[in-house]
């Protein structure tokens, strides 16, 4: 079944059209340029609106929907979130990327097959994503999220295989070593 994941936000209106300005995460234009439905929660009722054109102006799109065709009907979306189904944004993820909520809760195996844990967060730092991995004694340490630390990633087999080193040993108690990366 599909989840709704936001891609933007209606930031205002743009002429007196209907068209909208709505703010997204810089790196997605292809991923907005492409977008033909969605969907914006307007006083909790999910409405459904179709997108007739997209286009860039200063780090924002501009977009027309059917549905908007004055500053008032734009008045009423204004500071709403815009929605996809997830399986829209799936389809144009590359090889190796994942959405972050398809990885968290994944068991966490090293690479001789033992379970270490799970993943119980996603962060990130300047040089990579980072995992968050919680351990079965309770106990969490971050692995880089990179191909060296984490060769392979099965979301339909619910698993992650990370590549551990000297330094970080799933069996230890010792708190301060958990913390190392």
């Amino acid at each position: 079944m599909s989840k709704l994941i936001s891609v933007g936000k209606i930031l205002n209106f743009h002429g007196i059209k209907g068209e909208v300005k709505m703010g997204f995460t810089a790196g997605r234009e292809d991923l907005i340029k492409n977008l033909r439905k969605v969907f914006i929660f307007i006083n909790n009722v999910k409405t459904e609106f179709d997108v007739q054109s997209v286009r860039f102006h200063k780090n924002t799109a501009i977009i027309k929907f059917a549905q908007l065709n004055s500053i008032n009907d734009v008045m009423n979306v204004k500071g709403l979130l815009v929605h996809i189904n997830d399986d829209v944004l799936k389809a144009g993820l590359q090889k190796d990327e994942f959405l972050i909520n398809d990885l968290i809760g994944l068991k966490v195996y090293d690479t001789a097959g033992i379970e270490i844990g799970k993943v119980s967060d996603v962060g990130e730092n300047k040089a990579s994503n980072l995992l968050e991995i919680q351990k079965n004694n309770g106990l969490k340490f971050m692995v880089p999220f990179v191909k060296e630390w984490v060769p392979k990633v099965d979301i339909a087999d619910n698993k992650i295989v990370v590549n551990l080193i000297d330094g970080i040993e799933p069996n230890s108690n010792s708190a301060e070593m958990d913390n190392e990366v």
